[in-house]
């Protein structure tokens, strides 16, 4: 396994097709570094290039998922930009931006579905993360905040264009202008989590069984289904469909068509190819 100093790359069980990603600076309550918006990006294309990965688990080591953007981050960032010109720091600035927006999109240019299992504080950059995920899970004692308003920022890293197809306009307007703070169970009766749990072994063990039986799945299929939803978000319905007529008119015809088919009609488990 590839080594960070942010993150943590697990696979619990041998032969497992899902793997684990850990935030992993539980000392910090896993704020995001510098060194994270470089990692994080890496680790997300190391686990969709592997093979043997069809499902990652996303979640925080220690008591909290995320305190959000490390507070040093934001210092370093704002340095950097100094310059008598302002011109030229505005545009060194902006293309700074965009390097942690890159960061975070990572979740979503992961071939594989990315499952959020969130616990404790959930704050900031934490849900810029979790609405990049393809699927949300907490605990009943985790919170939410978009907490960027209270620290004079525009949250610029997904919150903003993600979190309203989620939970609506006026909830995420709601949330991004008061920052504040919010519980597991508001969030699942909001939908920016599918479930909530009673404690964090409980969640880690639904989230399990989840991954485990989609990675049992055609990856083709299950690929194609992100993949279609994800482009779908931008797209009008007649034009998600033309979409994703062409994606099958590739895909469809596959190994893995047989062998679901074979496999219904023996009344046995279906035994899919790596991806």
């Amino acid at each position: 396994m590839d080594k960070f100093k942010t993150l943590e790359i697990v696979q619990k069980t041998p032969n497992s097709r899902v793997f684990h990603l850990y935030l992993n600076r539980p000392s910090h309550r896993n704020a995001l570094s510098r060194d994270f918006f470089f990692e994080f990006p890496k680790a997300l294309a190391s686990l969709d290039q592997n093979p043997n990965v069809s499902v990652v688990v996303l979640s925080g080591a220690g008591k909290h998922f995320c305190a959000g953007i490390d507070l040093g981050t934001l210092g370093s960032i704002s340095d950097q930009s100094v310059s008598s010109d302002r011109g030229r720091a505005g545009e060194k600035f902006r293309r700074e931006i965009k390097y942690l927006q890159e960061a975070i999109t990572a979740i979503e240019r992961c071939r594989k579905p990315v499952i959020a299992g969130i616990h404790g504080a959930c704050i900031g950059g934490g849900i810029d993360i979790v609405t990049g995920c393809d699927i949300r899970y907490c605990t009943d004692e985790a919170f939410f905040s978009v907490k960027e308003v209270d620290l004079a920022i525009t949250a610029d890293l997904g919150t903003l264009q993600r979190l309203p197809a989620i939970v609506g306009y006026g909830n995420a307007m709601e949330l991004a202008l008061t920052g504040r703070r919010f519980s597991g169970q508001e969030a699942r009766q909001l939908g920016l989590v599918s479930r909530t749990f009673r404690s964090k072994e409980e969640m880690d063990e639904a989230v399990r069984l989840v991954a485990e039986d989609i990675a049992s799945k055609s990856p083709l299929a299950v690929t194609g289904t992100k993949a279609v939803l994800l482009r779908s978000r931008d797209l009008t319905v007649d034009q998600g469909l033309d979409y994703v007529a062409t994606w099958n008119s590739a895909m469809l015809l596959s190994d893995d068509l047989t062998e679901a088919i074979s496999a219904h009609t023996q009344k046995r488990k279906p035994v899919f190819a790596k991806l």
